[in-house]
């Protein structure tokens, strides 16, 4: 494993890969566009190995589309995507990461995730298209603070 991922903000030549991956992984793809500019890339030396982001809200935010690929899982990446998706939100001035998994629960209680009802989340999270439409209800709501 390396410690050494580079974390970039998406760009438009990106956006076949996105979503490939994310359709790969069963992960929500309708609203890419809308939400475009809150995704990142990761790479390592270069390569693309995976995908994530987050949407902003004042200081709350929703964690979303974070995917690895799968030949490269199980290195800790995705794990450092996701410390340096939260670091980029702290510094912006998020203080609560919301999220809706389906499948990767413990994965985010190891990274300090806590279940949280759904109904407790910020109005401007609950009115997210992933949150409002694209993930089932059956998710699992989890929540970290900052």
């Amino acid at each position: 494993m390396t410690d050494e991922i580079d974390l970039r903000a998406a760009k438009r030549d990106d956006i076949g890969y996105l979503k490939s991956l994310l359709r790969e992984n069963g992960l929500p793809v309708d609203d890419i566009p809308d939400v475009f500019d809150s995704l990142s890339v990761c790479t390592i030396d270069g390569k693309r190995v995976g995908v994530g982001g987050f949407e902003q809200y004042g200081q709350d935010a929703l964690l979303r589309s974070v995917a690895i690929e799968e030949a490269e899982r199980n290195k800790g990446y995705g794990k450092l995507l996701c410390e340096q998706l939260l670091a980029v939100a702290r510094r912006k001035g998020v203080a609560t990461m919301y999220l809706l998994t389906t499948t990767a629960d413990e994965f985010f209680r190891q990274l300090e995730f806590k279940n949280v009802d759904r109904d407790t989340v910020p109005r401007s999270i609950q009115q997210t298209s992933e949150f409002s439409d694209l993930c089932p209800s059956t998710a699992t709501c989890l929540k970290r603070t900052l």
